[in-house]
Parts: C-alpha cells; structure tokens; sequence
C-alpha cells in the first residue's frame, strides 16, 4: 500500500490546508492524476470532519474513481499543524489514503489498520526520528509484519 515514492519528508506547512496540499501533490505524481483532483477529494472528505486521530497524527483519506488498488502516501511535516484533530493537539504525521469509490471494505481495512499501527507512541516516535523514505518505509513494514504475526 505504501511505497517509498509515497513518502515525503518535508515541512514547508504552515496550515491544515498546505498539509493536504503536500499529500495531494505525492499522490498525483504517484497515481498519474491532476493534483487538484486529489486534494479536492481531501478537502471534501475533510469537511465532512477531522481525519486528525490525536497523537500528532492524521489519516486523511479520499476516493478516486480508478484506482485498481488502495495507495498510501506518508507526509511528516517539520512543524506540526492546526488540524481539528480529536486531542486538539497539532499534526506532524500524515497517512493518507486513497481508494476507488467501491473498494468499501478494502478501504476500511487498510483505514483501520494504518489507524490501529499509528496509535503506538513507540512507532510514531520512530517515524519522527527516521532520517530517510527507506528508514519510514522499514518501520511500516516491520509494524505490519509484527501485527500479522
């Protein structure tokens, strides 16, 4: 779900809107779309309410009609942003996904799981001090593997 080309390690945010910007920008270039496309489709899912889970982490999400497959991007921004999340502190990590609009259950598993993965202290302290896409994409897939075992 997430490859190393989804992965940005960048600030340059200085509010909610520019951390789903940046999302968007990795996604398009990713899955070969317009980019404001993507990030129209983050700001309408966003409006229906925070995707800020607490802890410094968000999971926007959105549905693209077309993808054959649920894709991930990871942003982890240099200075955490506003975000309405649900402990009202500010986010520095984003996962966001995108799915087709009839991937239902697919889109709610991998929701579900990257939620369930991101609610560890432990991990999210890892992706903050992961230096490289290879070091923040070794850390998803040993979380992975360890929550399938």
């Amino acid at each position: 779900m997430l490859t190393r080309e989804g992965i940005v390690l960048r600030g340059g945010a200085s509010s909610k809107r520019q951390a789903l910007h940046i999302a968007a920008e990795a996604a398009a270039q990713m899955l070969g779309r317009d980019v404001q496309q993507v990030f129209s489709a983050l700001m309408e899912r966003e409006a229906l309410g925070s995707t800020g889970l607490g802890g410094g982490v968000a999971v926007p999400h959105a549905r693209l009609p077309g993808l054959d497959r649920v894709a991930a991007v990871f942003v982890r921004l240099d200075q955490p942003v506003a975000f309405e999340a649900l402990d009202d502190r500010p986010v520095d990590l984003l996962f966001a996904l995108f799915a087709s609009p009839d991937a239902g259950a697919e889109h709610l598993r991998a929701l579900a799981a990257v939620s369930r993965a991101l609610r560890g202290a432990e991990l999210r302290e890892r992706l903050r001090q992961a230096r490289t896409p290879d070091a923040i994409h070794a850390l998803f897939v040993r979380d992975t593997e360890k929550t399938a075992a």
